[in-house]
């Protein structure tokens, strides 16, 4: 929910069909609205490709692993989306916080929509 300053929350944002969070405990959320191809995540990261159809980018799976935190972590650091901000959030499902890109430095969700 979002809290009281209307401050968009990480949990409002694609829970229905999450794996349980000891699983995954790392979700990916992407502003598709804000990609423009340039295709830096899917040079770091095996989770993220380019749609030869659109031109942008998708993810692979958007719930993820310890393992997979790494890589998907380095894709939302390099995307120039949004002024280098970037529109690929990998945020942590145990805090509720984004833990990249993280522009604000707080954990706070940064998305633009």
């Amino acid at each position: 929910m979002s809290d009281d300053d209307g401050i968009q929350q990480a949990s409002d944002v694609g829970s229905g069909d999450a794996p349980p969070i000891d699983e995954k405990p790392y979700k990916i959320i992407f502003e598709a609205n804000k990609c423009f191809g340039a295709g830096k995540c899917a040079e770091v990261s095996d989770n993220w490709e380019m749609s030869i159809a659109s031109g942008m980018a998708q993810p692979e799976e958007y719930f993820i692993a310890e393992d997979d935190l790494d890589h998907n972590v380095r894709a939302a650091e390099v995307c120039p989306a949004k002024k280098d901000d970037g529109c690929i959030h990998v945020v942590d499902r145990r805090t509720d916080e984004e833990i990249a890109p993280d522009p604000h430095g707080d954990g706070t969700l940064s998305v633009d929509w």
